[in-house]
């Protein structure tokens, strides 16, 4: 077993590990709590009978522990659901089935994914052009008026909420200029080029709140990087401050970068939740909301698992790019 096949072997245990310790967290945080998971799912007008039985039909009669195994299988194998007059399969990975609909939960999830992977991914885009370019920008003009307009900036993009920078965008190039149509997703199989207008704002105000913590944190590297002994050699030697910067300095001051935009990037496809509310996107953001406000735990569950598994696994791809970005860290 090579040291790299070793290494990625070690990261997937270690995810598997951190998904499994979440799952027992989130479950017990929302069916041990208290409140009747039944009564929920039965309805405020559910009689003692309805309620018996919608309990059996959830498998919540049952001791803790052998309802937890039967959600972890559901996880691995799919669960069969009885309702009443037959037999509803969930397939794997199960989370359960809705309170408000009976639909399976990742159903519900995956009807929402392609636009919040639309939306974060685009927004990701953004933040790492504009925070990277300005961060870069700032640390090469240190000292002077670039750098000092660079960092008010910068400052005042991490202290603009979400909802404020949004509602401006609207208000800018919806309804005063009339540049931008009033969001609404329209799927990129469908019509590529308006699902991509129908995007700019949400991606805008993202990528301006990100990329203001991108810049801060890419100027502060880069500086650390600059400092350097490799850096002062490879200038003495006549290198060319182009190659200097882009080839030697840009490369070891990405790794942090690049930890940065995984937790970044993992917890987006979890859902902005503020923002795809604000545009009115239906995605997995705007469907836990919802499911929150109507305590629907089933899917509250699957979203926070969701959620969980994207952040797990998105660092654990960071390390291997980390890796292969700082020529110092081996993967052994």
């Amino acid at each position: 077993m090579t040291g790299t096949t070793g290494y990625l072997l070690r990261k997937l245990g270690g995810a598997l590990i951190v998904l499994f310790l979440l799952s027992v967290l989130v479950y017990l945080l929302f069916y041990v709590a208290p409140g009747d998971p039944a009564k929920l799912a039965c309805g405020p007008r559910c009689n003692a009978e309805q309620l018996h039985q919608v309990r059996g039909q959830l498998g919540l009669d049952e001791p803790l522990l052998t309802r937890y195994l039967h959600f972890l299988a559901g996880l691995v194998t799919g669960r069969d659901y009885s309702t009443g007059t037959g037999v509803l399969h969930c397939p794997a990975p199960c989370f359960g089935l809705s309170y408000q609909n009976d639909q399976p939960v990742t159903a519900l999830l995956a009807a929402r994914l392609p636009v919040t992977a639309s939306l974060a991914l685009g927004s990701m885009v953004l933040w790492l052009l504009l925070g990277v370019g300005t961060g870069l920008l700032s640390a090469l003009r240190r000292g002077g008026t670039t750098e000092r307009v660079l960092t008010v900036l910068t400052l005042t993009g991490t202290a603009t909420p979400v909802f404020i920078t949004g509602l401006l965008l609207l208000m800018l190039f919806c309804a005063t200029l009339q540049w931008l149509p009033f969001p609404s997703y329209v799927p990129l199989t469908e019509d590529p080029e308006q699902w991509a207008w129908n995007l700019v704002l949400p991606w805008t105000t993202l990528a301006l709140l990100e990329s203001a913590k991108y810049a801060r944190l890419t100027r502060s590297s880069t500086l650390e990087t600059l400092a350097e002994d490799h850096i002062r050699t490879f200038r003495a030697y006549g290198l060319p401050e182009r190659k200097v910067i882009g080839r030697h300095a840009l490369r070891g001051a990405l790794p942090p970068v690049i930890a940065l935009n995984a937790i970044d990037l993992g917890t987006m496809f979890g859902g902005a939740m503020l923002t795809e509310t604000l545009f009115g996107l239906p995605g997995i953001g705007q469907l836990l909301v919802h499911s929150v406000r109507t305590v629907d735990l089933p899917v509250v569950v699957g979203a926070v698992l969701g959620i969980g598994t994207a952040v797990v696994l998105a660092n654990a791809l960071a390390d291997v790019l980390y890796a292969l970005a700082d020529r110092r860290v081996t993967l052994t």
